[in-house]
Parts: C-alpha cells; sequence; structure tokens
C-alpha cells in the first residue's frame, strides 16, 4: 500500500493497525479457547469507521471491489473450513477462521462507510 498524500495517512495506519490486532485477536481467539473481549472487537469496529472515511474519492472503486471481496470470500472460507474442520479434524483451519473473523470486524464498517460516502457523492451530482 503506497502513501501519496497526507489525507490516506490516517486510513493507512487504521488500516494497518486494524489487520495487525484482527490477526493477534484470531490467534488469541485460537489459543485460548474463548471468546474475545467486546471492547478489542468494538475497538476493530472503529478502526473500519475510520479506514472507510479516509478512502479518497479516486480510490472508491478499488476499495468496494477488494473489501466486498474480502468480506464475502472470508464468510464463504468460515463456513468452509468449519465444516471441513469438523470432518477432518485439523486444527490449522480453526486458527484461520478464527483470523478471518476477526478481519470482518475491520472490513465491514469500512466498506459500509465507503458505500454511503459513494451513494452520497453521487446523489449529489
Amino acid at each position: 500500500m503506497t502513501i501519496t498524500a497526507k489525507e490516506n495517512l490516517v486510513g493507512a495506519w487504521a488500516f494497518l493497525v486494524g489487520i495487525i490486532i484482527a490477526v493477534i485477536v484470531g490467534l488469541i481467539s485460537y489459543l485460548t479457547g474463548k471468546t474475545v473481549d467486546p471492547v478489542i472487537l468494538g475497538f476493530l469496529v472503529i478502526l473500519g469507521f475510520i479506514v472507510g472515511y479516509f478512502v479518497s474519492e479516486e480510490n472508491v472503486q478499488t476499495f468496494l471491489f477488494a473489501s466486498v471481496s474480502l468480506v464475502l470470500i472470508s464468510y464463504a472460507g468460515i463456513q468452509t473450513l468449519v465444516i471441513r474442520a469438523a470432518i477432518i479434524g485439523l486444527e490449522i483451519n480453526m486458527i484461520i477462521t478464527a483470523v478471518l473473523g476477526a478481519m470482518q470486524f475491520l472490513f465491514i464498517p469500512a466498506t459500509i462507510v465507503v458505500a454511503i460516502k459513494t451513494v452520497f457523492s453521487l446523489a449529489q451530482r
């Protein structure tokens, strides 16, 4: 991810921090076998709103395409991996499922914010 302007700096850092936290949350959730503290998940949601707010107009189409793809694929991956993990018994599937689930807390709010911004932008034209 290349940062080309100051307005993208906050969104880029929020995205990076969010991805790191989502991976850590997923791993901790798997290792402890417990649900994650709702405050941490709420923090991921807030970071998602920040990421979505700072997406520039020229990157909206690319962001929406990528984020919607990621949300759909991670949801499908979670469903498939849970079934496969139950059949085969592989532990790696549960780690991936936990990380993908945590990432959804970041990407879904970001996608919603960008989509709403796009609709308002189109309505003003």
